[in-house]
Parts: C-alpha cells; sequence; structure tokens
C-alpha cells in the first residue's frame, strides 16, 4: 500500500478510537435532563427541557398544559367561521308561516271558472288556425 493510505487509514482508526471513549461521555449528559417545578413555570420560561424525549409522557402534558393556560393563547383570532353550533335550527320568524301558507293556497287553489272557459276557447281556437294553413289533401280525416 502507498503512504497516502496508511496515512488514511491511521487517521480514520484514531477519530474511531477518539470517537468511542467520548461517546459513554454524551450517554451520561443525555440521560435526563433537570427539569425546573411544575409550579414555578411561566410565559417566558424556558419550556425545551420538558420537550427531551426521556421525559415522561405526563410531565411533558403538564408542563404544555401549564404553558398553554396562558390567557395570550386564549384569544380568538376572528377566522374561527365554524365556530357556531350549526345543529340548532334557527326559528321561523313570526309572519314567514302565515305568508307561506297564503302563496300556497293561491298557488294550488283552482283557477276560477271563468278563467276556465277563456282557457278552453284559446284552446280550441289554437288547432282551427293550425289546420287552415295546412293543405286539406293531406289531412287524414279528409280521407
Amino acid at each position: 500500500m502507498s503512504e497516502e493510505k496508511q496515512d488514511f487509514l491511521r487517521r480514520w482508526s484514531r477519530l474511531k478510537r477518539e470517537a468511542g471513549v467520548a461517546s459513554p461521555v454524551t450517554k451520561i449528559e443525555s440521560e435526563k435532563p433537570i427539569l425546573p417545578a411544575l409550579d414555578s413555570l411561566t410565559f417566558e420560561s424556558d419550556f425545551k427541557a420538558f420537550m427531551h424525549s426521556k421525559v415522561e409522557d405526563a410531565v411533558k402534558r403538564a408542563a404544555l398544559k401549564k404553558l398553554f393556560a396562558d390567557p395570550r393563547f386564549n384569544v380568538m383570532d376572528g377566522l374561527d367561521t365554524y365556530v357556531d353550533d350549526y345543529t340548532k335550527a334557527d326559528p321561523f320568524p313570526e309572519g314567514l308561516l302565515a305568508r307561506i301558507e297564503e302563496v300556497r293556497e293561491k298557488l294550488l287553489a283552482p283557477p276560477p271558472p271563468a278563467e276556465k272557459e277563456e282557457k278552453e276557447e284559446q284552446e280550441e281556437k289554437a288547432p282551427e288556425t293550425a289546420q287552415a294553413d295546412v293543405d286539406p289533401a293531406q289531412d287524414p280525416k279528409a280521407l
């Protein structure tokens, strides 16, 4: 092997040994973070220590509950369009049902007799005018 490759391998081996020695120290440091008391937390407190993976979930939730209990997080932003309870139907305004009934009676009531006669006369005249334009030789009734 060339000297350059040996130097590379020696350096890599030395760095690997140094990394193996340093790793137990980091493991000791990363065991459990020191947490402040939950009662002493304020909005300005540092909550980063509570988000560590070694912290129990119940302690994390308690810290977050304490943080979000601050009134600064309970402000409506005006974008909550669907906050209302849409399962409750709006009551009809007064008089609306009376107007609906009145319109229903007008629309569904039978037409007065005078209108019936006028419609029948118009229907009788309409076929006569249409037959006047037709060639009598092509009329099927003429046969």
